[in-house]
């Protein structure tokens, strides 16, 4: 641990002297207290990013119920934001949980707004040429070999997803420099506001105002949006966000400290698109089998559950992530490898939970998506694969966190595109 917190560590504390190099004498925390103290973090962290996950699901709910069509256009296209947009400024924004998360337990707070804005500039760049994609997603698919009714409906879609896109980038700073502060609550109430939002406007823009498939994908974006104001008011009005945002710093662009930035920040991207294109790249893929309506719209069914299921080790690889850059900024490497442990354990007893809760509503899931007979037989087929396969990404997750937590991004990186 002691290596893995010094490559972490000389990431965050890039501006200022690095968070390992100034100790804290601190006893381990006893196992119960880290367990309270971990539950204490996951359980609103699950919360949050099953609730803004929840955006795309319900969007892709509503093109469902349209038709056998929209439903596959709807979710080619959120596949294809997700593998060129999405994924790309989540992982770019993930390199916060090891800046953020050390120079908070080093109590360097003032760092914590100037990696925020760095991270900021470097994603709404990175935003430009990636809307440009989503803006030809149409022709992409089609050029790719994909089925020409499938992809014109999805690159409408993806189109109405680009304002999004950049909404997207600055929720992942702001949540990130929330939860880096064990600041978690916050982010459950703003996300559940959304979500309520995200519903009424789904409901209006598809159905009141007919703006069919293209209606979901704009209240998408809306709701990214509304989701990125409620936190940046709560972080110009709190006394967290007063501490450690002192306004628009010019440290924030200096080269030196943008291309630290970027040398995690681009294993972090890499780290997390390889693990999403694995999954992502099946429903392009089912465009080429016999009937690819069918077989489009039953994968896409799926990877829509299990990256709802996978909502829930995602927040335990968030909260084991602060705790363990936390403890490394403080110079605690011994509490870091205890919260390792606990989480484990914890994934363990939540891949089984879910497993089992996966296998029980098989036989009516597929309800939520579709009314088609044959859609609902066959994700009933397909849900007890995809429990065994929640519980082994599961896994996954947490231990990527506590590996974000140490800096260990790059090696993760490798590890993923060999998988």
């Amino acid at each position: 641990m002691g290596s893995a917190g010094g490559a972490g560590a000389g990431a965050a504390g890039s501006s200022a002297s690095s968070p390992l190099l100034a100790p804290r004498a601190q006893t381990s925390p006893a196992v119960g207290a880290e367990v309270r103290r971990q539950v204490g973090l996951a359980a609103p962290l699950v919360a949050c990013s099953l609730l803004q996950y929840s955006l795309q699901v319900v969007s892709v709910m509503f093109a469902g119920h349209l038709g056998e069509l929209s439903l596959s256009g709807a979710s080619v296209a959120a596949s294809f934001a997700n593998v060129t947009g999405f994924s790309v400024l989540l992982g770019m924004g993930s390199a916060l949980d090891t800046f953020c998360g050390q120079s908070y337990g080093a109590r360097q707070y003032d760092m914590l707004g100037t990696h925020t804005q760095r991270a900021i500039i470097v994603l709404m760049l990175t935003g430009v040429p990636l809307a440009f994609v989503l803006a030809f997603t149409g022709q992409i698919l089609i050029a790719l070999g994909q089925n020409p009714e499938i992809s014109t409906e999805a690159g409408l879609y993806a189109q109405w997803l680009i304002p999004g896109l950049f909404a997207y980038g600055l929720l992942q700073c702001l949540t990130r420099f929330l939860q880096s502060q064990n600041i978690v609550h916050i982010l459950v109430v703003c996300s559940g506001l959304t979500l309520l939002l995200h519903v009424m406007l789904c409901w209006f823009l598809v159905q009141v105002f007919g703006l069919g498939h293209k209606g979901a994908a704009l209240a998408t974006s809306i709701s990214y949006w509304f989701n990125v104001a409620l936190l940046a008011i709560y972080v110009k009005v709190s006394e967290a966000g007063r501490r450690s945002w002192n306004g628009w710093s010019r440290e924030a662009l200096e080269s030196k400290d943008v291309m630290v930035y970027l040398r995690l920040a681009i294993p972090s991207t890499f780290m997390t698109c390889l693990e999403y294109w694995a999954f992502e790249m099946v429903v392009l893929l089912a465009g080429f089998l016999p009937d690819p309506k069918l077989e489009t719209s039953i994968l896409s069914i799926s990877l829509n559950t299990m990256w709802m299921v996978y909502t829930i080790p995602s927040g335990l690889s968030s909260a084991i992530s602060i705790r363990v850059s936390n403890e490394l900024g403080a110079g605690n490497p011994h509490a870091a490898r205890l919260s390792v442990y606990i989480s484990g354990i914890m994934c363990l007893t939540e891949g089984f939970f879910v497993a089992i809760i996966t296998v029980l509503v098989r036989d009516i899931w597929g309800y939520l998506y579709s009314n088609e007979k044959e859609v609902v037989k066959y994700v009933s087929m397909m849900m007890p694969i995809l429990a065994i396969s929640d519980f082994m990404d599961g896994i996954q997750c947490t231990l990527s966190g506590a590996a974000r937590g140490c800096g260990w991004q790059k090696v993760c990186s490798i590890i993923n595109l060999f998988a």
